[in-house]
């Protein structure tokens, strides 16, 4: 696959594609629109949600979208009987990466994917992990499990960029908004969960802290609270880089029933790769939400200073 126009730029997608472009009731068919839109960013890195039915006649539909973005390598995870019927995937330009390893983490909901790659520019760079997630979306008590296990990839000092659709809040959106002026405007309210009229949505997305419903945020808590396993990309952007628009809403793009769009697809990197950070935008047009309920998340690295940095010793 040709590298994107700027030879020296590392561009990641994240998208969850609404049952494979086949739309909430599987009687639709975006899968055409969704791949036109996605290549045309060029990515060397998707990090794909809902990739349903993709593993059907020897994994023809995951090829097929490979394909479309100009020959990426694709591998997804594989559903297992009695649990999600929505798996995900990674694509990876082998252009830019050399593989090591891929690897299938099983869970008690959905597995997710990672692949271990070197940049194929700096041969002798370490490996770090690329990792694509879709947290339970019915159970808070799971995510937080799954969020844990997450963790993981990043122990022993690997790097990881990972981008998951995480059925679940960011918690430091506010509070950053408070310390950044630029941000005003920009940050969604968490939902109001007196106006949210799906009840089931209520119970699957809130969790009880001293008595009372709140939204759940536990997820990226352990993702990034403390001594941060991992950054939020777009919160850096938003801050460190002042794009606020990075803070953009992603889901649901269709749904008025589940209160306002909110933002929880969430891409992650360890803190040592932020440095090589360019711009997180999310893109959330009428011909995106034509074609799914979930925004498409863009990241742009600059490649080499990413390079340098996986040239450092750890």
């Amino acid at each position: 696959m040709a590298l994107a126009a700027d030879k020296d730029e590392l561009v990641a997608a994240g998208w969850n594609i609404q049952h494979n472009g086949r739309g909430r009731t599987g009687t639709e068919d975006h899968r055409d629109a969704a791949r036109t839109l996605l290549a045309s960013y060029k990515p060397h890195i998707v990090w794909r949600q809902e990739l349903t039915g993709a593993w059907e006649n020897g994994r023809s539909e995951l090829h097929a979208e490979a394909n479309a973005l100009g020959g990426l390598i694709p591998y997804m995870s594989s559903p297992k009987e009695g649990r999600s019927r929505n798996p995900v995937g990674v694509m990876v330009d082998p252009d830019v990466f050399l593989i090591d390893n891929d690897f299938e983490h099983e869970g008690p909901w959905k597995s997710f994917r990672h692949v271990r790659v070197r940049l194929r520019r700096h041969r002798t760079s370490r490996p770090f992990n690329i990792a694509s997630g879709h947290l339970c979306h019915f159970d808070p008590a799971t995510r937080a499990t799954e969020a844990r296990r997450l963790t993981a990839l990043a122990d022993h000092g690997q790097s990881v960029l990972m981008e998951l659709d995480a059925n679940s809040y960011p918690h430091h959106d506010s509070e950053a908004a408070a310390r950044h002026p630029h941000l005003d405007g920009y940050v969604t309210a968490l939902p109001d969960w007196e106006q949210v009229e799906d009840r089931v949505h209520y119970e699957q997305r809130t969790i009880e802290r001293d008595g009372i419903r709140v939204s759940d945020t536990v997820p990226d808590e352990i993702l990034t609270g403390g001594k941060e396993v991992f950054t939020d990309l777009a919160l850096h952007a938003a801050t460190a880089l002042r794009q606020p628009t990075a803070l953009r809403p992603t889901a649901s793009l269709q749904r008025t029933d589940q209160g306002h769009a909110q933002r929880i697809d969430i891409a992650y990197g360890t803190p040592d790769l932020t440095p090589a950070l360019k711009s997180v935008e999310i893109v959330a047009t009428s011909e995106v939400s034509e074609i799914t309920d979930h925004g498409l998340v863009i990241v742009r690295f600059d490649l080499p200073t990413f390079g340098t940095i996986l040239a450092a010793a750890r």
